[in-house]
């Protein structure tokens, strides 16, 4: 098994994650000029390159977080982030999340298998046991995108959570285990052979 304090590079043919960085700030301000991203996110959108700067720092000042930004291979372009948060190597378990992708990418190959990269690298090189996901009530998108993948719906815990706007947020959990790895990988794969599209 992996370490599970070195956060590494994972590389696919669509999509390259790695360790988010203060050079990826003005491409992930780029790829984020589309108000429909940050509809659900936990942060506003930047209005401009310092404000994408001072977001990348707190992702990167976050103890609980180990931030990737989401590369297209194709264009060489930011195209968005996602990370582990919550990692506790001793109960083996994680959470995948703070994920966004610029409207160019939505609904394509990068999200599918940026998705394929973290849980193979969860289950087969870190041996976690669980995988877990965190959404808001009212995105009901999302909801459907994690339930593709094979993860089962755990539950809601009510008030989690402060939106952007000061309202409180109730959150859906997901989770994924171990033995339901391998279905759900084979699912993935079909989708990148296949071009099949998974919903953000």
């Amino acid at each position: 098994m992996s370490d599970w304090n070195t956060q590494p590079t994972l590389a696919g043919t669509h999509v390259r994650l790695e360790p988010l960085t203060p050079e990826h700030a003005k491409g992930l301000f780029e790829a984020g000029t589309d108000p429909g991203i940050w509809a659900w996110l936990s942060s506003r959108q930047p209005a401009d390159l310092p404000a994408a700067e001072r977001l990348v720092a707190q992702a990167l000042a976050d103890p609980d977080r180990r931030p990737f930004a989401q590369l297209d291979v194709a264009s060489g372009r930011v195209a968005g982030t996602t990370s582990y948060y919550q990692v506790v190597e001793k109960h083996r378990i994680l959470s995948i999340g703070h994920t966004w992708i610029g409207a160019d990418w939505q609904r394509t190959g990068l999200n599918t298998e940026s998705k394929l990269l973290l849980l193979q690298h969860a289950f087969e090189i870190l041996g976690a046991q669980r995988v877990s996901w965190e959404t808001d009530i009212r995105n009901l998108r999302s909801q459907r995108a994690i339930e593709r993948l094979g993860a089962l719906r755990e539950g809601v815990l009510r008030a989690h959570r402060i939106r952007p706007d000061g309202s409180s947020r109730d959150t859906v959990t997901y989770s994924m285990l171990a033995p339901e790895w391998p279905a759900a990988k084979a699912r993935l794969n079909e989708r990148l052979v296949t071009g099949a599209r998974l919903p953000r």
